[in-house]
């Protein structure tokens, strides 16, 4: 029999009974660690970023992913202290205020849903490519439909496929790297040896290794950034397992050789073997390095890996909104219905409410691609930056409170606290505002501070509506949330 998830409450206590189950097996948590950081965005999108920087994307790569394992390490730490159906988003209602909680929540609901529509459009788009009989909207509804039903049997329906789907692009890039690194010492069985041997050739020529600049490696890190938006689902998927503090320790633990492999490794071959100008490249580095090489078929093969991470972000994004949805629920902060579990412990009240969402947004993306969809996708460009700076915060303020409940046992510790936390507070802030002074990233920037801005409005009216309904008392102070 499966044991209830427990979650926090709005005063970050523990509550048992929330109805969630623990029905997420060690292998498919693995896989979610693993896959969370591959999406079509690798696959596809690092062509522009190669585009704007050159070879020098490498140090955008390495710059945001250092980042990113900073900013998973300070997750784990309190991920794996207090596992959360919330994460963050329950770590920032408790360590900085319920306006923390309830705007990171939201927003990250709201950059998921948003995903829903882009991840369901493209992959009725790839499969309208091999079936045109059947209407591209029709495929995507049909997306919708299939993993919205593998969301609502149960969370081990969702983790198998997510086993599956991440099993196929984690074994995509693996094959792409052997076949890299083969080509690049010129040793690729079936190819005249030295016929595709790279030595610093495209990494220094064509302009040099920043043929636009130093400039370029902070526009590369804009393009990529968001492609890391992913890692920390884990954390959220870690309360529904039976070991979750394990899961997310080792999660945790394996972020550095998981960015630094499918990441670096994956387009330091592409830039290696091919000219960083490229049209190709550019177009499609993966399938550009596999037809440089003469692999058979390479652009299906590649259309299939990459329906593979739509399907997957697809399936990923619509858990997490829901699970997120759920937590803000428990706190008070989205309707009570959002709580509502059935027998297989599935929140499927969140469930169809944020797919229900992604749907209209589909419909936008059609009828009004260039106007109400751009907005959407711009207003939610940012909030990868704002969830990252939320969890550095949250985690200055949480690493005394979580040592003196667990008696300074913690199973991860952030290193070098509490300077890498400020160091990375301060790097996250410079290219918030950096965006603000590029041309390309100052609307999403505004837009992404517009939603941000709203959703502290209504944080500020749900907290006055709820103080309004206590009863009350001689003592009017409010209790801190956190002893300090």
């Amino acid at each position: 029999m499966h044991s209830p998830v427990t979650a926090g409450s709005a005063d970050g206590t523990t509550a048992a009974g929330d109805g969630l189950r623990s029905g997420l097996k060690s292998r498919h948590l693995s896989m979610i660690s693993i896959g969370g950081v591959i999406g079509a965005g690798l696959f596809v999108g690092s062509g522009a970023g190669i585009n704007a920087a050159g070879p020098g994307i490498l140090i955008s790569y390495a710059l945001t992913g250092l980042m990113i394992v900073l900013v998973m390490r300070m997750l784990g730490e309190m991920a794996a202290a207090d596992p959360q159906s919330g994460s963050f988003s329950a770590y920032a209602d408790r360590g900085l205020g319920r306006w923390a909680g309830f705007s990171i929540g939201w927003l990250y609901w709201f950059f998921w849903v948003v995903v829903l529509a882009v991840e369901s459009t493209a992959g009725g788009a790839i499969l309208h490519g091999w079936v045109p009989g059947v209407p591209q909207w029709g495929w995507t509804l049909a997306v919708m439909l299939l993993l919205t039903g593998s969301n609502l049997v149960s969370v081990g329906s969702y983790g198998e496929f997510e086993f599956w789907f991440a099993g196929i692009k984690v074994a995509a890039i693996a094959v792409f790297l052997v076949i890299g690194v083969l080509a690049a010492f010129g040793v690729l069985p079936g190819s005249d040896a030295g016929s595709h041997a790279v030595g610093m050739a495209n990494l220094t020529g064509h302009g040099g290794f920043l043929p636009h600049g130093s400039g370029a490696i902070l526009s590369g890190m804009l393009l990529v950034a968001f492609s890391f938006m992913g890692s920390e689902i884990v954390t959220l998927a870690a309360g529904e397992s039976k070991n979750p503090e394990k899961a997310v320790t080792k999660a945790t633990n394996s972020v550095i050789w998981r960015v630094a492999l499918f990441y670096l490794g994956s387009i330091l071959i592409v830039v290696a073997l091919l000219p960083w100008d490229s049209s190709a490249v550019k177009a499609s580095p993966y399938v550009a390095v596999l037809n440089h090489l003469g692999i058979p078929g390479a652009g299906q093969v590649m259309n299939v890996i990459v329906l593979t991470a739509v399907l997957s972000c697809f399936n990923s994004g619509l858990y997490t909104a829901s699970r997120m949805a759920f937590s803000l629920s428990l706190r008070g902060d989205a309707p009570k219905s959002f709580a509502r579990t059935g027998k297989s412990g599935v929140p499927w009240v969140a469930v169809l409410a944020s797919v229900v969402v992604g749907f209209v947004a589909v419909i936008f993306n059609y009828t009004s691609p260039d106007t109400v969809f751009q907005f959407l996708l711009n207003s939610s460009g940012a909030v990868a930056l704002f969830v990252w700076l939320a969890i550095c915060v949250t985690q200055l303020r949480m690493r005394k409170v979580m040592e003196r409940e667990r008696n300074g046992d913690l199973p991860v510790r952030m290193w070098l606290y509490p300077w890498l936390t400020w160091i990375t507070i301060a790097f996250i802030l410079f290219i918030v505002g950096y965006m603000l002074t590029d041309s390309t990233g100052r609307p999403q920037m505004l837009l992404s501070l517009l939603a941000l801005a709203i959703t502290l409005a209504a944080s500020l009216i749900v907290s006055h509506r709820a103080k309004s309904r206590e009863p009350k008392s001689l003592d009017t102070a409010t209790p801190p949330r956190i002893d300090a």
